[in-house]
C-alpha cells in the first residue's frame, strides 16, 4: 500500500523539479525552449603527422585522468552565456589536443555553474567523441579562459562542435 503513495511522491517531486528547471531556465532568457545546446561548428588546420607528437602511454593516462566527459544535468542553455572565441589548439606534452577558448557571462548575475561541452568529428564526419570543461562561479561581465582536453590523436581529429550551458544561481 505505501508503495503507490512513494511512487505518486516522486511524480509529483519530478514534475515539480521539472517545473522549477524550466522555469528558472526561462526567467533568465534561454531563448532555448527545449533545452537542448545550440553547436557552432570549429575547424581544424594545420595538423599533419610530421608536425605533431603522439602522447606515451604515462601522458594519455595523465590526460584521461583530467579529461571531462560526464556532462552535467543541471546545466541548460542561458542567454548571458556568450561564447566568445574557441579553437584547435595541439599542446605539448600529456594535454596533446585540446579546444581553447573564452566564455563571458553578459549578463549581472552570477552563474552557478558553467559547462563547455565539444563533439570532435574525423574526415568522414563520424563523432569520436564528447568533450567537456567546467567551472563555477562565474560573475556577472567575467570571463573564463577553458581548456578541453580531447583524447583523441590531433591527426585524426577532422573538425569540432561546442555549445556553452550553465546552472542559475
Amino acid at each position: 500500500m505505501s508503495r503507490p503513495e512513494s511512487t505518486s511522491r516522486r511524480r509529483v517531486l519530478a514534475t515539480v523539479g521539472t517545473g522549477v528547471a524550466a522555469a528558472a531556465a526561462g526567467c533568465l532568457g534561454s531563448g532555448n525552449l527545449g533545452g537542448q545546446p545550440t553547436y557552432q561548428e570549429g575547424t581544424v588546420s594545420g595538423i599533419n603527422a610530421s608536425n605533431v607528437s603522439n602522447r606515451s602511454a604515462t601522458q594519455l593516462s595523465a590526460a584521461a585522468a583530467l579529461a571531462q566527459q560526464q556532462p552535467s544535468d543541471s546545466v541548460t542553455p542561458l542567454e548571458p552565456l556568450s561564447l566568445r572565441d574557441h579553437e584547435f589548439v595541439v599542446e605539448s606534452g600529456y594535454l596533446g589536443s585540446t579546444i581553447q577558448g573564452t566564455v563571458e557571462n553578459t549578463g549581472s548575475s552570477r552563474i552557478q555553474t558553467v559547462e563547455v561541452r565539444t563533439r570532435v568529428y574525423d574526415d568522414d564526419e563520424r563523432m569520436l567523441g564528447r568533450y567537456l570543461a567546467s567551472t563555477g562561479d562565474l560573475t556577472g561581465g567575467a570571463s573564463w579562459a577553458f581548456q578541453v582536453i580531447v583524447l583523441e590523436s590531433p591527426v585524426a581529429v577532422a573538425s569540432y562542435d561546442i555549445a556553452v550551458l550553465g546552472t542559475p544561481s
